[in-house]
């Protein structure tokens, strides 16, 4: 009996260091998680937003068709990506006040703005973005950036789902750029205008938005 106790301690001691370490815990180690990923908050610049509508008319007295263009700068919202190539729809928004849409005709002007827009019961125009096509997730400090946005756009009252192509320059936490659509007045239970002086407009709406986005610090809503 002494003997055999003697041998099993022999086989102990002489066992090596780097055998002993293959033997399995049986306590597991947790695996380290990756650190979430941080939402992208695009807050609207000062200056350098501006929205427009074009639209092709024939006017009584003019050889030739034309573009009739209305613009303005009244325009507010945000844009909330999810850090993962998503957007937060419900924080990601941008409304437009259509009372001071401006073209270079004053008669175009109170016109669109009565009996097309009837901005009297519906003064704005908004668009939710619901998803974006192409943007990666880390956004770049530099370069040009082309990508799809998808948004619901609300005008006359009524919401229609429109795809808009966006090009963009990134300038360190600057993007700038511009978005374009094309409506028909009939998406938003609007009527093509008609008046004597004009003769025809054309059922396309080009809708185009030149932006100038800033990417706010971590944390700051």
């Amino acid at each position: 009996m002494h003997r055999s106790r003697a041998v099993l301690a022999l086989i102990a001691l002489s066992t090596p260091a780097w055998l002993a370490a293959q033997v399995p815990r049986s306590k597991k180690v947790a695996a380290s998680k990756p650190p979430a990923a941080q939402p992208i908050h695009l807050a609207l610049a000062p200056a350098g937003n501006e929205a427009r509508f074009v639209v092709r008319e024939q006017l009584a007295r003019a050889e030739l068709p034309n573009d009739a263009i209305g613009s303005t700068t009244g325009i507010t919202g945000e844009i909330v990506l999810d850090g993962k190539g998503g957007v937060d729809s419900a924080a990601s928004r941008i409304t437009v006040d259509l009372t001071t849409l401006k073209s270079d005709r004053d008669m175009r002007d109170r016109y669109i703005k009565r009996r097309t827009l009837v901005v009297d019961s519906f003064p704005q125009a908004q668009l939710v973005v619901t998803e974006v096509r192409g943007l990666p997730a880390s956004l770049p400090t530099s370069g040009t950036l082309t990508f799809t946005l998808v948004g619901n756009l609300t005008v006359h009252g009524v919401t229609t789902r429109t795809t808009w192509e966006v090009t963009a320059q990134a300038d360190g936490n600057e993007f700038t750029g511009t978005a374009t659509t094309h409506v028909k007045f009939g998406d938003f239970g609007m009527q093509q205008p008609r008046v004597m002086m004009v003769l025809s407009v054309v059922d396309d709406l080009k809708l185009e938005y030149d932006f100038h986005f800033v990417r706010q610090p971590a944390g700051k809503p």
